[in-house]
C-alpha cells in the first residue's frame, strides 16, 4: 500500500462523505437487513441500504423479496464497477 493512501478499495464507484455516525444507523436498522449488509460485497452505508430497502419493501411487501431485491441492486452495481 503506497504512504498517505487510504484504504478505499479497488472500485471506480463514487466515494461519498459521512454526515452521521454509521455504527448508530447500523444498530438502528432490523436484524435481517444489519445480517445482509454485514455480508454484502460493496461497502454499503447503512443509510443507503435502508432507503434502498424500504423502497423495495414498499414494492414489494416483503421482506424476503426486499432483500432479494438489493441483491440484485447490489449485483448490478458490481457489473458496472467490473466494466471500468
Amino acid at each position: 500500500m503506497t504512504v498517505g493512501k487510504k484504504n478505499l478499495g479497488e472500485t471506480k464507484l463514487r466515494k461519498h462523505r459521512r454526515t452521521s455516525d454509521p455504527m448508530k444507523e447500523f444498530d438502528r436498522m432490523p436484524k435481517l437487513l444489519r445480517e445482509w449488509l454485514t455480508g454484502a460485497a460493496l461497502p454499503w452505508a447503512p443509510k443507503s441500504v435502508c432507503r434502498a430497502y424500504n423502497k423495495a419493501l414498499r414494492q414489494t411487501g416483503d421482506p424476503g423479496l426486499a432483500l432479494r431485491q438489493l441483491e440484485k441492486l447490489q449485483q448490478q452495481k458490481l457489473s458496472v464497477d467490473q466494466k471500468f
